[in-house]
């Protein structure tokens, strides 16, 4: 079977190039005879790789030096939780911004942990714009902000950063990470999920400021806390090898492309593609986002009679597009375009729309 278009929330594509190197090495890594996923963490030659990766990472995201970048395991969601047990104490308090169904996870997860204080929410709205910042109740002495820059389901994205003041920044961005140039010295945290743009599910990337390891949250197992984990450079406890060495490849492929901001002009234009062809469908598929806060990550969209949803899911994959159901949440479609989604993959699927408009509208 050839390959697809893959327009998957996550775990999502991956870049072709790195899928063909993971072949060619599956059963010989570096001459060694075996696979990456047979070697010792602890040897030489995994550690060398993995010290590249983070060395790339750092080079592709400019992160300054007194950040600490580690690799971990547990999706972002067992961050949720792990976060304000690194940074916070039992009585300490922390505000949340709410835009979407993963930020109100992160509340219901961090809730056991901290006062969590949502500061701002856009929930009445039914998540189709993002809080208005004039509407957010920061309080000074939280422990952290927290916020989810890009709702993969809802299909929301800030497209800048908020400021918080002397507050730190905790961000989940696991949807755009590494899909445009940022500006790390504004936070104080930043993990996201791998299963998007960096790799297969299973690894966490985070970043974080080094005076926040030094944070004495509460007693917690060390394989929890950062700390240990920055100490034993990702190493504590056995790594996801696999994932890891997929993210390092990911992390060369990138720096080929032209680094972030190559990636953010092609993804500029894939959404931008994308929108175009709903906004002019002349009402056959609507975008329900307020423009300003349309994701450049995740499209959704619905057609006109929802009827027809299932001969667009079926008439879609036969041409080879696949994964554009919408989440059960808000229902439709919707194609994620995350950096391993290339151009020629939205103008086969809004090809494919025209065709299916003009024969069903």
């Amino acid at each position: 079977m050839s390959r697809v278009w893959n327009f998957s929330a996550g775990p999502a594509a991956l870049p072709r190039e790195v899928l063909e190197q993971a072949q060619r090495e599956l059963l010989d890594w570096n001459g060694s005879g075996m696979s990456v996923m047979e070697q010792s963490h602890r040897g030489k030659p995994f550690i060398a790789m993995a010290a590249q990766a983070e060395a790339d990472l750092r080079e592709l995201m400019a992160i300054p030096a007194d950040y600490a970048v580690l690799f971990l395991q547990g999706g972002a969601t067992q961050h949720f939780a792990q976060i304000p047990m690194n940074l916070a104490g039992p009585d300490d308090s922390a505000d949340y911004i709410v835009s979407g169904h993963w930020s109100e996870k992160a509340v219901r997860e961090a809730a056991p942990y901290l006062r969590v204080k949502v500061a701002a929410s856009s929930e009445a709205q039914g998540f189709r714009r993002l809080p208005a910042r004039a509407s957010w109740v920061l309080d000074p002495a939280a422990s952290y902000v927290h916020y989810t820059p890009n709702e993969t389901i809802h299909g929301v994205e800030f497209h800048d950063i908020p400021e918080v003041g002397d507050v730190p920044l905790v961000a989940d961005m696991s949807s755009n990470i590494l899909s445009a140039p940022l500006d790390v010295s504004r936070f104080g945290l930043i993990y996201a999920g791998a299963q998007k743009n960096i790799g297969p599910s299973g690894l966490v990337v985070m970043i974080i400021r080094r005076d926040l390891l030094a944070r004495p949250g509460r007693p917690i197992a060390k394989v929890l806390r950062y700390a240990e984990q920055a100490a034993h450079d990702s190493m504590l406890n056995t790594p996801n090898t696999w994932g890891w060495y997929l993210a390092g490849l990911t992390f060369q492929w990138l720096k080929a492309q032209g680094g972030v901001a190559a990636m953010a002009e092609r993804n500029r234009a894939k959404a931008e593609l994308l929108y175009r062809a709903i906004d002019h469908s002349d009402g056959f598929y609507a975008n329900p986002i307020e423009p300003s806060a349309r994701s450049r990550m995740n499209v959704p969209f619905t057609l006109k009679d929802a009827a027809l949803d299932a001969s667009f899911l079926k008439e879609s994959e036969a041409a080879g597009l696949f994964a554009l159901k919408g989440h059960k949440a808000v229902g439709g479609m919707r194609a994620s375009l995350y950096n391993a989604v290339p151009l020629e993959a939205v103008q086969a699927l809004v090809a494919f729309m025209r065709d299916f408009a003009n024969r069903h509208g």
